[in-house]
C-alpha cells in the first residue's frame, strides 16, 4: 500500500514538473528527431517493473494459469447441450411414469408421443386446455382443436382450480376393454386424461428439483 502511495505522489511530481517545464523540453513531437531517441530511452527506463518475475517462472505461472482455465470451462457443459440432455432425461422418466401407470390398458407409442409432446410444451404460455389438446393432436391428428379443447374443458379447470383428480382412476372408468374396441371419442378423453396426469407429473418432477 505504501508502495502505491509513493507511485502516486511520483506521479503528480512527475506531472508538475512537466507542466513547469519551457515548452522546449516537455515531449518531443518529432520522433525522426535524433535528439528524442535519448528522450525515449529514459521514459522507457522509469516505467521498467522494479520487482518483475524472471522468465520461467513467469512461463510457469502463466502455464498454471491458463491450465485452471482450461479446466474450468472443460467443467462447465454447454447451455444448449445441457438443456437438450435434461430434457432428453426428463421425457425419458415421464414414459417410465406413464408406462408403469397404463401401458397394460394405452398402447405403448401413444404413451411415448404424450410424454414426448407434453414434456416440449410444458411451462409454455399456451392455456392448460391448449396444451392437453396438443399432446392429444399428437396420436390423434385427424382431431380438431375446439373439439379436443370441449374434451378438455373438466381437466383444464381442475388444474385452473388446483384440484386433483387421479389421472389413472378416470382411465379405470373405462373398464378393461380392449383399446381397438374403444371408441374415438373414448380414445380422444383417455388420451386427454393420461396428458392431464403426464403435465401433472412434470410439475411434480420440477418441484423436486
Amino acid at each position: 500500500m505504501t508502495h502505491k502511495i509513493k507511485n502516486s505522489d511520483q506521479v503528480k511530481l512527475d506531472l508538475l514538473n512537466a507542466i513547469l517545464e519551457p515548452e522546449d523540453n516537455t515531449y518531443p513531437y518529432n520522433p525522426a528527431d535524433e535528439l528524442s531517441e535519448d528522450y525515449f530511452f529514459r521514459i522507457e527506463q522509469q516505467f521498467r517493473l522494479e520487482d518483475s518475475f524472471a522468465e520461467d517462472e513467469l512461463q510457469s505461472q502463466s502455464q498454471a494459469f491458463y491450465t485452471h482455465l482450461d479446466n474450468l470451462w472443460s467443467s462447465m457443459p454447454a447451455s444448449s447441450h445441457y438443456n437438450h440432455t435434461t430434457q432428453e432425461n426428463t421425457i425419458i422418466q415421464l414414459q417410465e411414469t406413464l408406462q408403469s401407470s397404463f401401458s397394460t390398458r394405452i398402447p405403448a407409442e401413444w404413451l411415448k408421443a404424450i410424454a414426448s409432446r407434453a414434456t416440449a410444451i410444458f411451462g409454455s404460455t399456451q392455456t392448460i386446455g391448449e396444451q392437453l389438446a396438443l399432446c392429444v393432436q399428437t396420436v390423434m391428428p385427424a382431431w380438431g382443436t375446439e373439439d379436443l379443447l370441449v374434451l378438455a374443458r373438466p381437466f383444464a379447470y381442475a388444474m385452473r382450480s388446483n384440484e386433483s383428480p387421479n389421472g389413472a382412476s378416470f382411465v379405470d372408468n373405462f373398464g378393461t376393454q380392449d383399446w381397438t374396441a374403444l371408441s374415438e371419442i373414448e380414445q380422444a378423453r383417455i388420451s386427454l386424461a393420461i396428458a392431464y396426469y403426464a403435465l401433472n407429473q412434470l410439475d411434480s418432477f420440477q418441484a423436486e428439483e
